[in-house]
């Protein structure tokens, strides 16, 4: 385990108990979760150190890893809701009310198909779209960046909201992002008082999309692909695994097992099943 510059301190790490980390290009590797990620994450799961995906990812996505994977809960759509499990079934916790959320997606997603039909650009809107619930996607792997920052500023101009990922412009309607979700998970699912939060969460992300993230909690790492954009983004990760994607998650793993104990006795209770969170009217 190596890190660019600093490395974090087992003092720093050791209270860890909630993981919430990015998906694409941080978990995945080319698309792909490796088996060194894979095992990471049943190696955190075991020991009790609850891990949540928060994900610009679509409602099908969510809906899947919450089943498959050693997860407590998953945020997606950029923090339009959580997912989780709860005796068996799937269960979806929306930032605000699902119909006004499903209303505002359909009203976006004409406005966005309308905005890139008229562009010079070919920009494409994400192949999993049928599958999302309160935004809109557009893919922008092989645009320059100038392009998609001009696309961006076009979308915030007719009142979306904009967050770029490595593959995606994701925009929806609505006052929230990763981090207002995320706090709400830890808040009223957790019951995590926020003046512990400091000290007992920590953040894995990869890009532009997570600088909100990396601004919330102190624990804050970039597995090493985000280097080219980091000076892009208004909060930076506190350190930055010298490993990309899926191995760089591996590391930031590990060390937070080695700061916690893992493999000795530890006073951490095994995660149960998260409380829902109250209904949004």
């Amino acid at each position: 385990m190596s890190y660019v510059d600093l490395a974090p301190s087992a003092r720093e790490l050791r209270d860890v108990r909630y993981l919430f980390t990015d998906i694409d290009d941080t978990l995945t590797t080319e698309g792909k979760l490796l088996p060194q990620t894979y095992e990471a994450l049943w190696d955190l799961s075991r020991v009790g150190i609850a891990v949540v995906p928060v994900t610009g990812g679509s409602a099908g996505w969510c809906e899947h890893i919450v089943r498959a994977w050693p997860v407590a809960a998953v945020i997606g759509e950029s923090g339009a809701y959580c997912v989780t499990r709860q005796n068996g079934a799937v269960v979806f916790d929306y930032w605000e009310d699902a119909t006004l959320q499903a209303e505002r997606q359909r009203q976006h997603l004409q406005a966005i198909k309308e905005l890139v039909s008229q562009g010079s650009k070919t920009f494409r809107i994400a192949h999993d779209q049928v599958f999302r619930l309160a935004d809109v996607a557009i893919d922008i792997q092989g645009h320059d960046p100038r392009e998609v920052e001009d696309l961006a500023s076009s979308i915030r101009a007719i009142g979306g909201t904009v967050a770029i990922s490595s593959i995606h412009i994701n925009t929806w309607i609505g006052d929230y992002n990763k981090r207002s979700m995320s706090e709400r998970v830890l808040t009223e699912m957790f019951g995590v008082d926020p003046d512990e939060t400091a000290a007992v969460t920590a953040f894995v992300g990869d890009s532009r999309n997570d600088a909100p993230m990396f601004g919330f909690i102190r624990n804050s790492f970039g597995v090493n692909n985000i280097i080219p954009v980091l000076s892009q983004l208004q909060y930076a990760p506190k350190w930055v695994s010298s490993q990309p994607a899926g191995l760089g998650f591996a590391d930031i793993a590990q060390t937070i097992l080695d700061a916690a104990g893992a493999g000795s006795e530890t006073s951490r209770q095994l995660l149960t099943e998260p409380a829902v969170m109250p209904a949004r009217k």
